[in-house]
């Protein structure tokens, strides 16, 4: 069992919306490409320490890797996207989205560190980011995260009625202006010398 702290709004009344508090850990990776000898990636989302303090730290420096600490992350649940939840945790790997942007001068270190934005528990979340562009990597949630995850999402998603689609040989023909197609089985092409 893992060490990350949930709560509810039924703990403490200052407490709106249910959240986790996690960190997140950057891992810079030596690779072999002559052009870019290093790249950033998500290693892991982890329960968040007051030992870890409030600022991001080095934990690990050697030739082929740097791993970073990134203390303060709160994901919380909002009732409203009780269905990006909901597809999160009927995933076969329900997980946590990272939303990561590199500094655009280093400050933290000698030169640019990933740093990570937003992490999130909501499908559609990560995915408006992905939309966007922006980089966002995965990592899997403990079984505890997915318990109470699965505990929110069965408390406020409602699955919606599928409503019943009417046959596509009910529609209107329309060319892609939107205008009402006409369709013929006269020939419009060839010559008359055919049999």
């Amino acid at each position: 069992m893992s060490d990350f702290l949930m709560q509810s709004p039924e703990l403490d009344a200052a407490i709106r919306r249910p959240f986790v508090a996690v960190a997140v850990v950057m891992r810079r990776e030596r690779i072999d490409n002559r052009w870019q000898p290093w790249r950033w990636v998500l290693a892991d989302v982890v329960p968040d320490e007051v030992g870890f303090g409030e600022r991001p730290r080095l934990l690990l420096k050697d030739e082929r890797e740097e791993r970073w600490l990134h203390p303060g992350f709160k994901v919380e649940l909002f009732t409203d996207d009780a269905e990006g939840y909901y597809l999160n945790v009927t995933t076969l790997r329900p997980c946590f989205w990272v939303v990561w942007r590199m500094e655009e001068e280093a400050a933290l270190a000698d030169e640019p560190v990933a740093v990570p934005q937003i992490v999130t528990l909501s499908y559609h979340d990560a995915g408006r980011w992905l939309d966007a562009q922006e980089t966002v990597e995965q990592v899997a949630a403990p079984l505890d995260v997915v318990q109470w995850l699965q505990h929110f999402v069965d408390e406020h998603h409602v699955l919606e009625a599928k409503r019943r689609q009417r046959p596509q040989s009910f529609k209107p023909l329309q060319d892609r202006f939107g205008n009402p197609a006409r369709v013929s089985t006269d020939k419009k092409f060839g010559g008359a010398g055919h049999g």
